[in-house]
């Protein structure tokens, strides 16, 4: 069963194995594969579900809702995102401002079926409306009791001080971070997680699996598999190609034998490895097979030795990406 981590310097608890459901539900997968595999994550122990308004266009959150339907509440923690546009795509459908955050909160809270969401995340950092003018409105959803926490997604060090500065002034807490974290991709690690740890901020790390590619399913020289994400526009072809260089699949296969000898599959390993840094209170993932879940939650309480850690950093050193500097190329310069 999966164990539970603080989120941030709150007294709120997550599972540690997430179901993150960015590219499977509304699209990836049919919905009831999708209600089925949500059925399996609970059936598993995991009880903090991740979704965001912009995925599928609404309709992640719709399946989700519908999966969670007649579970009860207070044993769950939902967790969703503001910012990217969807629907008609007006001037203000998109961004963080008071309007389109509460014309978003209103339809995800609908959607998903609850009257309260766990943890509101800005999905982005919105350089086009005062930070003073979010963060109010978010404290007004807390206080309305609409939101319980606020959390950011993929924010740099400097933002991520300016918004826990906000809302402690406001009487609120600013818990978490979601940004993308692996063992092939660790650009967080100089300085948005000292950053955090100051503030009391905990990530909850998507693609903990380099999407997929630390499953080792991908060889070097080879064409990805039929079916594979690598080869599906749907399912995030676009952003997995940065991971698909020969070197970076060779590097990959010198982990086949380090998660041999610590008796776990390559999925378990890539997660464990992210479970490992304390400031991280969650690994999100995804599935579109209730199976797929059965094997990574055993990642959940598992401790990587010192000398697996430094095996893997050995595999892995020449290809991971470590530049802080890639924090700032996240968020749009200018709404889109």
């Amino acid at each position: 069963m999966v164990t539970y981590r603080y989120l941030g310097s709150s007294g709120l608890k997550v599972s540690e194995i997430t179901y993150g459901n960015w590219i499977t539900h509304g699209s990836q997968v049919e919905d009831g594969a999708a209600v089925a595999t949500v059925h399996a994550a609970l059936d598993l122990g995991i009880t903090t579900f991740d979704t965001a308004d912009v995925y599928a266009n609404t309709l992640a959150e719709e399946v989700l809702g519908k999966a969670l339907e007649g579970q009860r509440r207070e044993s769950l923690e939902i967790l969703t995102k503001v910012y990217w546009p969807t629907g008609p795509r007006g001037a203000n459908d998109v961004g963080l401002s008071r309007k389109h955050i509460r014309d978003s909160v209103h339809g995800s809270l609908r959607r998903l079926r609850t009257d309260y969401i766990d943890l509101y995340q800005a999905h982005r950092f919105d350089y086009e409306t005062p930070l003073e003018e979010t963060f109010q409105t978010f404290a007004d959803l807390v206080h309305q009791g609409k939101i319980l926490y606020v959390g950011v997604s993929e924010w740099t060090a400097e933002q991520l001080r300016d918004g826990a500065r906000l809302a402690k002034e406001l009487g609120i807490q600013l818990v978490s971070n979601q940004p993308q974290y692996s063992a092939l991709w660790r650009v967080i690690e100089e300085k948005v997680v000292p950053a955090s740890e100051e503030l009391g901020i905990t990530q909850i790390v998507w693609s903990p699996m380099a999407q997929g590619v630390l499953s080792g399913k991908y060889l070097p020289g080879q064409p990805a598999p039929a079916g594979s994400r690598a080869t599906d526009e749907k399912s995030g072809a676009r952003t997995i190609k940065g991971f698909m260089r020969e070197e970076v699949l060779e590097a990959v296969q010198r982990l086949v034998p380090i998660a041999a000898e610590a008796g776990l599959t390559m999925p378990q390993l890539a997660i464990a490895w992210v479970l490992q840094n304390p400031n991280v209170s969650a690994a999100l993932v995804g599935a579109s097979r209730p199976e797929q879940l059965a094997d990574t939650v055993k990642a959940s309480g598992v401790v990587l030795d010192d000398a697996t850690m430094s095996a893997i950093d050995a595999a892995l050193d020449a290809v991971v990406e470590r530049d802080p500097a890639k924090t700032y190329d996240v968020s749009p310069r200018t709404r889109p």
